[in-house]
């Protein structure tokens, strides 16, 4: 039987967990889809915290509500979902990044990530609040024609992480799902012609 997962609002200072980098802070998401794949992602990265503020996105299990599937799934209870509007004061000697499209920020193919980077998300509709961008030293931009969906930056900007991480022969581990879940390797067949 799969562990049930309870999610909630935190109010007071001394409920909230202490912040642990590399993680991701959602401001404001407009959709729990998106909550839920970025726990998916996070997972997939090896990031242990999801953060997230307001109180658009409802993780509510009350009766007849499920999760999103993938807040739902055994593979991701690795990821600590918290919703909490100051993430910032539960970290310490972090560098909390804003991908942003604003004047001045760095372009994420020359973007050199900080091995303690807390990565900060607007909202599906918008722009990180001035509170909270307050809190940012840097700043990224995906270069793109069009403001791509909330979980794709995110999916973009961990894949850039793990993979400059490997190209410098840094902590990039590189192993395939079936590796990590022990499914295997896929094998192919030796008469496919390439």
């Amino acid at each position: 039987m799969q562990e049930r997962r309870v999610i909630r609002k935190i109010v007071d200072r001394s409920e909230a967990p202490s912040g642990r980098s590399p993680a991701v802070v959602l401001i404001d998401p407009k959709y729990a889809h998106n909550v839920g794949m970025v726990v998916r992602l996070a997972s997939c990265y090896g990031f242990k915290q999801v953060w997230f503020t307001g109180e658009r996105v409802s993780l509510d299990i009350s009766f007849r509500k499920r999760l999103p599937r993938e807040e739902r799934m055994k593979g991701y209870a690795d990821v600590e979902i918290i919703n909490y509007d100051y993430p910032f004061e539960q970290f310490k000697d972090v560098v909390p990044v804003a991908i942003e499209v604003r004047k001045g920020s760095e372009p994420l193919h020359a973007f050199e990530h900080p091995q303690n980077a807390v990565y900060v998300f607007g909202p599906e509709d918008g722009s990180v609040s001035k509170p909270h961008i307050s809190h940012c030293h840097r700043f990224v931009v995906i270069p793109t024609r069009h403001a791509l969906n909330l979980a794709t930056a995110v999916a973009t900007v961990l894949w850039d992480r793990q993979y400059k991480a490997w190209l410098g022969g840094g902590d990039g581990d590189l192993l395939t799902p079936g590796e990590f879940e022990g499914r295997g390797l896929v094998e192919f067949p030796d008469d496919i012609v390439w």
